[in-house]
């Protein structure tokens, strides 16, 4: 089986061996006096030290046979420029490496030094012939087999298949509350059974295209067509994004635009904005994928799973566990019983217990109390409760703690915890009026304490009305609302000059390797910062995708993008589609190289809606094609470039993955279209009275901040004089703290506390608010630190082996047991009437009715009426 360690040089052996000039091939058993004193300390400190398995030592311990001083010495100084800021790179390891390239007596008298030059040697090779982290060990293989067959007629059958019954569920239920979503790992999972049926099933029978034989059965269903079949259903999962566009355009209740039903100005809209993140994910590769340290956390979960079923190289290996057990199921059989488990444990919390979902016992004591709700509710409050679920779907709500690293969990808790304080002191104090309002709401309110009525401000074509807007309410914030928008402003900054100060090296690295690529003609190819990754020297085997294939690609997205807002009524300038273009090239590589790192995206909504806001004031339709195109272009950019990140973990060629990424987007946009086409004629959609409880909770979330920030227009909520421009102090708050850290860093370098603390992760969960909670992120922190400080540390074999394939399992299992529940019992109407279930809708908590400050009637709060315009 492909993956598996041979008894005989592998091809990243060969790499690295190439690298550094030294074509000999060493065998696994070969020793030598360097390794066996080094293996004087035993395995288990050795291991240990390394952060590396038994299997990973091994491999490097044969590599470093072949470096020379002068070798290890010129790889050692790559590795601590690029890693020395790493918060994912052991600080141990770092901090011998100083050690060894800061002692010249090493260099000039090695014979009086050998300890350490064993130690780096081993380190390096390790670091060099595989991944430098220890959790891309755990499930990226660091050899390629080049023969084995991918883009074969049945990874394209099933890719195609799946992606298009995907893309079909998500856009259905899209509209529902809640929401059905299945994510990839569920066709992943599925995909393996029918893939081995049609390696025993069909005949090997085809034809030849090219000087390539194309089989119905090639052989054996391998890791290779199952992650390519997991690609195209990935790319299909999301809804366009413009569909809320039409949605709010179309209907009745909303803009009334019958216009709005062509299907080719649906088509046109959803194709530019599903295909335009192509074109800069691909300009963006060498910022985003070839990096070692871009690890997309995200990855290593589909990843796992996809090794559960294929990689057989460490099945029958046994791992010390906690209280001196050994483990030695594998994986496949480990992912079996942790799906069967989570599947059948789902029904209880959310089905027969509902209560156990939000486990909010604090309020229960008394129902009815303001502050016990405000404070402990996990429905509408802040949710602090030491013990807040039962559910792993609201437990990885924000992050799933096995496949995001502590430090990025704990950052988003911290982040949280600090600005529930500002939340509390905004809304005890009545700031910004906010004592009047829910504390924990995403809603925008009048100043009668009421919902606003959008409709009350909008003229018959959706414009601003002045006179209505003068003579109703300018629109309120909860706390939690307002505290979010200031640290919405601040982590956009920060991020900006985060990747300015913590990677400029490899930023202008990238842009060099760019222009190099364009002056050469030579098309992709990585720098020598990049060889120093196994994985790109091994990907040099296959023929990189040519720039001119993305620009093309961007090029047609812009074309037909700009053709479908022309060509209708949009009352919306075409240019808008550039301008989405520009602000996610200012963005997309900080924010990229945050989320590859970290497992955290800064997403632009809120500051293309702003900006949208500020150019197109009183046109909300105009407002919601800004804010489209700034932040679908760079969303999309970020998820491609991860896809391109497990394309590149596996060793498929780029010019598949291409083909693979745009052939499903391609039918899942038409099959979307469609779907709405049906979906906007079904009688009382989008209303209280729709049938299958299709009541759009999306599309009128989309609606109101299409009227929020496009009608009524942020100049006169956070312009001169708005109620909320001292806001806009997070602007110049988030450079600030990014820089303090930044010195803070330069003064201790080798502070384990500053060089884990991110400060765009941490801004990043003061965004949790509104209407989540900390239910939604506290339990997280728990998990994550059993999973990565202390199994990792102390059975790092274990870890390495069942942690991911744990993640896979429970995603999986959640994402199954809901469609069963929903289809077999809820779509009927069929429920469990009791305590455990009822509990959920009484008191404060789950009416959201209980505010600090109560208005008389005919009272309200703000301004006076007349003062504002």
């Amino acid at each position: 089986m492909s993956g598996t360690v041979e008894k005989k040089p592998s091809s990243a052996d060969s790499a690295g061996l190439d690298m550094l000039g030294d074509e000999k091939h060493l065998s696994l058993e070969k020793k030598s006096p360097i390794i066996e004193s080094f293996e004087e300390r035993g395995l288990a400190e050795v291991t240990e030290v390394l952060n590396a398995t038994e299997k990973d030592l091994a491999e490097a311990k044969v590599i470093a046979t072949g470096f020379t001083l002068e070798d290890t010495r010129l790889l050692a100084g790559q590795i601590h420029k690029q890693h020395h800021r790493d918060p994912n790179f052991p600080m141990e390891i770092i901090t011998r490496i100083e050690e060894f390239l800061e002692n010249e007596d090493v260099f000039e008298n090695p014979e009086n030094h050998g300890e350490i030059i064993r130690e780096i040697k081993i380190e390096v090779a390790l670091i060099t012939n595989n991944s430098p982290y220890s959790e891309v060990r755990a499930v990226v293989d660091n050899h390629d087999d080049p023969s084995l067959p991918v883009s074969t007629i049945r990874a394209w059958a099933m890719g195609i298949f799946f992606a298009c019954c995907i893309s079909f569920i998500n856009s259905f239920f899209d509209v529902r509350l809640p929401s059905i979503y299945v994510i990839a790992t569920v066709p992943q999972l599925l995909a393996y059974p029918l893939g081995k049926a049609c390696e025993k099933y069909l005949p090997d029978v085809g034809f030849t295209m090219f000087g390539v034989r194309h089989s119905l059965n090639p052989g054996p269903f391998n890791k290779k067509e199952h992650m390519l079949i997991t690609i195209m259903s990935n790319v299909a999962k999301s809804t366009p994004y413009t569909n809320y566009i039409v949605w709010i355009q179309y209907l009745p209740q909303y803009f009334n635009q019958p216009w709005a039903i062509s299907i080719g100005y649906q088509l046109l809209i959803a194709l530019s904005t599903n295909f335009i993140g192509y074109g800069l994910a691909g300009l963006c590769r060498r910022f985003l994928v070839y990096p070692a340290y871009c690890v997309w956390p995200s990855s290593l979960v589909t990843i796992a799973l996809n090794s559960a079923f294929h990689d057989s190289s460490t099945e029958a290996a046994v791992v010390p566990g906690p209280f001196n057990s050994l483990w030695r199921m594998s994986r496949l059989k480990f992912f079996t019983w942790a799906f069967a488990a989570m599947f059948a444990y789902f029904w209880l919390p959310n089905y027969i217990f509902a209560a156990l979902s939000y486990f909010s016992w604090i309020t229960w004591i008394a129902p009815d109390n303001p502050d016990l709700a405000v404070i402990t509710g996990g429905q509408t409050g802040l949710g602090v409760n030491p013990v807040p679920t039962f559910d792993w779907n609201i437990v990885t709500f924000n992050v799933d703690p096995l496949m995001v690293p502590f430090f990025s969990t704990f950052n988003l808790f911290v982040g949280a915890l600090g600005s529930m304080f500002i939340i509390i002191i905004f809304y005890y104090t009545n700031a910004f009026d906010s004592g009047y309002i829910p504390i924990n709401s995403n809603k925008p309110w009048d100043h009668f304490g009421n919902r606003y009525n959008v409709t009350a401000i909008i003229d018959e074509n959706g414009i601003f009305d002045s006179a209505g807007y003068a003579a109703y309410s300018p629109p309120f914030l909860s706390a939690a609302n307002i505290v979010v928008y200031m640290f919405f402003f601040a982590m956009y900054s920060a991020t900006v000059a985060y990747g300015i100060l913590y990677h400029r090296h490899e930023i202008m690295m990238g842009l060099r390797d760019i222009w190099t690529s364009i002056k050469s003609k030579k098309g992709s190819e990585n720098t020598q910062k990049s060889d120093l990754d196994v994985h790109n020297r091994l990907m040099k085997a296959y023929k990189e995708v040519p720039e001119w294939w993305y620009m093309i690609t961007l090029v047609i997205s812009v074309a037909i993008g700009m053709v479908g807002i022309a060509c209708w009524p949009t009352n919306t300038t075409p240019w808008v589609v550039l301008y989405g273009i520009a602000l996610c090239l200012v963005f997309v590589v900080p924010i990229g190289i945050i989320a590859a790192m970290t497992g955290v995206q800064v997403t632009l909504n809120v500051l293309a809606e702003f900006i949208g806001g500020v150019w197109v004031e009183g046109n909300a339709i105009a407002m919601c094609f800004f804010k489209s195109y700034g932040y679908v272009t760079c969303a999309h950019a970020l998820s491609f470039s991860a896809d391109l990140k497990l394309a590149h973990y596996l060793k498929i060629a780029p010019r598949f993955t291409f083909w693979a990424q745009m052939v499903p987007t391609l039918v899942s946009t038409f099959i979307s279209v469609g779907v709405l086409q049906y979906q906007v004629h079904i009688e009382n959609i989008c209303t209280s009275e729709a049938p299958f409880r299709f009541t759009c909770p999306g599309v009128n979330t989309f609606f109101t901040a299409a009227v929020f920030w496009g009608t009524v227009g942020p100049r006169k909520i956070w312009g001169v004089g708005g109620q909320y421009a001292s806001t806009l102090v997070g602007f110049p708050l988030g450079i600030a703290i990014v820089v303090v850290f930044y010195l803070l860093s330069l003064k201790w370098p080798k502070s384990a506390i500053i060089r884990n603390t991110h400060p765009v992760v941490m801004m990043g969960g003061a965004l949790s608010w509104a209407p989540y909670n900390l239910a939604y992120l506290w339990p997280a922190v728990p998990v994550s630190a059993i999973s990565w400080l202390y199994l990792k540390k102390r059975f790092l074999g274990l870890w390495s082996k069942y942690n991911f394939v744990l993640s896979a399992a429970f995603s999986c299992a959640i994402a199954i047991s809901g469609i069963v529940i929903f289809f077999a019992l809820q779509i009927w109407e069929i429920e469990l009437d009791w305590w455990g279930n009822s509990v959920l809708g009484e008191g404060c908590d789950a009416t959201n009715s209980c505010v600090r400050l109560a208005l008389e009637e005919g009272e309200y709060f703000g301004p006076r009426i007349g003062t504002w315009s």
